[in-house]
């Protein structure tokens, strides 16, 4: 796009004058789980948090917050396996449970986010191999293996287990824009390999990690 995209600590330094300096950017940023970490989750809980952010859509977060126990409850726990096999007595049994979001696809799209984990084999180990200077390939894998994971659902269920990984939140993105990295938001594959391309820079500039990254261009942006 015809511009030189700023250094990391340019970036950085715009969010801390907003915020009121750099430990008030970087002091509650969550670091991501190491390798070894992520590869010890277990399938039910990247089901669980696939589920959650499937739910989430189109829905005030809260709503799903306050009914998670029992949605966890009526899905037995996201037991991987269990859920894969979803029998159509209880894929209609949850249609109608009040305890959860009674939405046919939603619900279905949980059951085939459950074998996909399934057939996937270690899943904690698949996602933990894959490089991290390739997370937007990732998302992809998501949203072409999985249901309901593309947009930012994938991520922001990746994000909540600790993997490394960077949101396109508005703010993110509009900063993306005043970097000249992309001209609109991120649709095709070309401009997320250029959004990959930006984050892999500000990586190699600063020694931080895409989640840092990530929360540190969200708030360098004017609200």
């Amino acid at each position: 796009m015809g511009q030189v995209m700023r250094h990391f600590d340019e970036i950085l330094d715009i969010a801390a004058d907003r915020k009121g300096g750099r430990g008030a950017i970087l002091d509650g940023i969550e670091l991501p789980k190491s390798r070894d970490e992520i590869a010890a989750i277990p399938g039910d809980r990247f089901l669980a948090s696939f589920a959650e952010g499937i739910f989430q859509t189109g829905l005030a977060w809260t709503v799903v917050k306050n009914k998670w126990p029992d949605i966890f409850e009526a899905f037995h726990g996201f037991d991987v396996g269990r859920v894969a096999m979803m029998s159509d007595d209880w894929f209609y049994d949850l249609v109608e449970d009040k305890r959860v979001i009674r939405s046919a696809p939603k619900i279905r799209a949980i059951q085939e986010n459950a074998v996909m984990i399934q057939e996937t084999g270690d899943f904690g180990a698949f996602i933990a191999d894959w490089p991290t200077d390739d997370f937007a390939g990732l998302a992809l894998w998501l949203k072409k293996n999985g249901s309901r994971l593309g947009g930012s659902t994938g991520a922001y269920a990746l994000r909540r287990l600790g993997v490394d990984s960077f949101l396109l939140s508005r703010d993110v993105v509009a900063r993306l824009i005043a970097e000249g990295v992309i001209d609109k938001p991120p649709t095709s594959q070309k401009a997320m390999s250029a959004v990959q391309e930006a984050f892999n820079t500000w990586v190699e500039q600063s020694g931080r990690s895409l989640t840092e990254i990530s929360r540190v261009l969200g708030q360098s942006i004017d609200a």
